[in-house]
C-alpha cells in the first residue's frame, strides 16, 4: 500500500505581525483579467524603495533590538563590560538615527530576496530596479563601499558603489497578488562567523549536542560585534539550505515558524526549549558583550530541517549588533515598509546614571 500523500512548505511561515509604514501610493495600477486583479508595478518605485530601505537599515534598528541593549543596564548580573558595551552601541544608535553617519563603518553586503505574487507584473527586469535602488543610496549617502570585482583570479578591484548585490526573487502563490520583500546589508564581520558542520546522528541527543555546540561557540570570538542574535540550524536537505536557513532566521525571518514537527511532512521548525538551553549555555561561557560577562548573545534561535539519513548538516550564523534588515511590501493598497525606530533617545533613560 502507498504511503499517504502530504505536502507542507518546507518552512512554514505563520501570519506576518511586522508593523508597517506607508512610504507611497503611487507607481501601483490594478486591471482584470480571467477573473483576477492584477498589480502592475513601476520600475522606478522598486528602485525607490529599495533605496529607502537601504537608508533605514543604515542608520534605524528595531526597537525589539534595542530594548535588549537598554535591558543590559537594568540587569544586575550584567558585568561592567556588558553594560560598558551596552552603553556605547545606545549612543551609536542615537548618532545614527540622525540620517548622516551609518551605525556601522562596515555598510555591509547588500542582500534582498523578494516573493513575486503570480498576479504582480513588472516592465523591467526586477534586479535591474533593485540595483539601481543599490546605487542610489550608496552613491548619495555616507556608505562605504565593499564589494571587490575579480577582475582575474589574483587580482581585484574595488567597483565603487557597493555592487553587485545579491538578489533572490522567488514566486508567491500565497499571496499572489503582493510582492514582498527582505532587505539586508550583512558586514563582513558577522559573515564571518557563519560556520557549516558536516556531523552524524552521534549528536542528536541533548547532552553531546550541548557539549559539541559548547566548543563551535567559543571559537566564534567576539570580532563580530556581540551581543549576537545567534542562530543555530539542524539537519537540511542541503547544506546550501541548511546555511540559508540560518541566514533567514538570523533576520528574524522565521520567528513564526511552527514550533513541533510532523511526521508527515517534515517541515521546519523552531524549538523554543533548546532555543532556551543555549541561551543560558552562552550566558555561562562567560565571555560576555567582548571581555567577559554575560551577554554573549541577546536571544538564540533553533530552527530543525528534516535531513538525508546519511547527512546531518549543522549551520550557525550570527546578526551582530549592526543588526540590519527591514522587510516591505507592494501591494494595491501602496508601498509599505517596515517600521524601525527613528527616535531612540527613549531607550537611553538610564545613560545618565551610568556614565
Amino acid at each position: 500500500m502507498a504511503p499517504e500523500f502530504s505536502y507542507q512548505d518546507l518552512l512554514p511561515i505563520g501570519e506576518d505581525k511586522t508593523e508597517y509604514r506607508l512610504l507611497s501610493s503611487n507607481g501601483i495600477t490594478t486591471f482584470s483579467a480571467d477573473g483576477k486583479e492584477f498589480l502592475k508595478v513601476s520600475p522606478a518605485l522598486i528602485e525607490n524603495l529599495t533605496e529607502v530601505a537601504l537608508h533605514d537599515i543604515s542608520h534605524y534598528l528595531r526597537s525589539e533590538h534595542l530594548a535588549q541593549l537598554a535591558n543590559i543596564l537594568k540587569d544586575p548580573e550584567s558585568s561592567p563590560n556588558d553594560r560598558f558595551v551596552a552603553i556605547d552601541l545606545l549612543k551609536n544608535a542615537n548618532i545614527s538615527a540622525g540620517g548622516v553617519l551609518p551605525m556601522c563603518q562596515d555598510t555591509g553586503t547588500v542582500i534582498v530576496m523578494g516573493k513575486k505574487g503570480q498576479q504582480v507584473l513588472t516592465t523591467e527586469k526586477d534586479e535591474l530596479s533593485i540595483s539601481k535602488g543599490v546605487y542610489q543610496a550608496f552613491t548619495k549617502l555616507n556608505l562605504r563601499y565593499s564589494q571587490l570585482a575579480p577582475v582575474s583570479t589574483w587580482e581585484e578591484k574595488n567597483t565603487g558603489n557597493n555592487l553587485p548585490a545579491q538578489i533572490e526573487i522567488y514566486s508567491d502563490t500565497d499571496h499572489p497578488d503582493e510582492y514582498n520583500f527582505l532587505f539586508i546589508a550583512k558586514g563582513g564581520g558577522s559573515a564571518n562567523k557563519s560556520f557549516l558542520y558536516q556531523e552524524t546522528k552521534a549528536i542528536l541527543n541533548p547532552k553531546s549536542f550541548l557539549s559539541w555546540l559548547d566548543e563551535k561557540l567559543r571559537s566564534l570570538g567576539t570580532s563580530a560585534c556581540p551581543p549576537y542574535h545567534l542562530v543555530v540550524v539542524i539537519g537540511g536537505t542541503s547544506a546550501e539550505f541548511t546555511v540559508k536557513t540560518a541566514k533567514l532566521a538570523s533576520t528574524k525571518y522565521l520567528d513564526s515558524l511552527p514550533t513541533m514537527g510532523d511526521a508527515k511532512t517534515g517541515h521546519g521548525f523552531r524549538d523554543l526549549e533548546l532555543e532556551k538551553d543555549i541561551l543560558k549555555l552562552t550566558q555561562d561561557i562567560g565571555i560576555g558583550a567582548q571581555f567577559g560577562g554575560k551577554y554573549f548573545c541577546h536571544d538564540v534561535r533553533v530552527v530543525r530541517l528534516p535531513r538525508h539519513g546519511a547527512s546531518l548538516p549543522i549551520a550557525i550564523a550570527v546578526s551582530c549588533s549592526a543588526d540590519r534588515q527591514v522587510k516591505a511590501k507592494i501591494t494595491k493598497d501602496g508601498v509599505f515598509i517596515e517600521k524601525l525606530e527613528t527616535d531612540p533617545a527613549h531607550f537611553c533613560q538610564l545613560l545618565p546614571m551610568m556614565i
